[in-house]
């Protein structure tokens, strides 16, 4: 069993706190503002859990994802909208990671290119996003009288946050799990 210092916990802290801030900053700076033809809207600070390693618990990816999705509201203006979406879908990524995970995975596997090759990644990475978007744009409409608008809505904001995600994987380097720890 893995067992972590205080200076690794403090460590892996400051690493996920750097991740929520550039995410959050990126959102709010770039993000934000990019409506491709109206619709698609990309929302990458859900990356933020898929960086969780296997074996996490699960109260931790809640507190982790309802933050971000609080601060990316706050500087949205969005009512709640993202920090509900966050929550739900930090909720699914713990069982979720453990279904998709190789099934000769470490106990504290990150997920990664490395770590579960890519099709699996990209397949794990899409149900996270899946969800998130999912909840996000009906927690928004909270109705169903422009459906086609809120299907296109959200179909093309998950494709274009899924590729964003992939994208950034890719940029990260897709350490495997012996490399680094998040």
């Amino acid at each position: 069993m893995f067992k972590f210092t205080f200076e690794d916990m403090v460590i892996t802290f400051l690493q996920r706190l750097l991740w929520l801030v550039a995410l959050v900053a990126a959102q709010m700076m770039v993000f934000n503002y990019v409506h491709i033809l109206g619709y698609a809207t990309p929302m990458p600070y859900v990356y933020l859990l898929l960086l969780f390693p296997l074996g996490t618990q699960r109260w931790t990816i809640l507190l982790w994802g309802f933050c971000c999705g609080l601060l990316c509201d706050i500087v949205s203006l969005t009512t709640g909208v993202g920090a509900g979406a966050m929550t739900v879908a930090a909720f699914i990524q713990p069982p979720l990671l453990t279904l998709l995970a190789p099934k000769d995975a470490v106990e504290d596997m990150q997920p990664s290119f490395a770590a579960m090759d890519f099709w699996p990644y990209v397949r794990y990475a899409a149900v996270v996003t899946f969800v998130f978007t999912a909840v996000y744009f009906l927690l928004q409409s909270f109705n169903f009288f422009h459906i086609v608008d809120l299907a296109i809505s959200f179909l093309s904001s998950w494709l274009l946050t899924l590729l964003i995600c992939v994208a950034i994987e890719g940029v990260r380097g897709g350490r495997s799990s012996k490399n680094i720890k998040m």
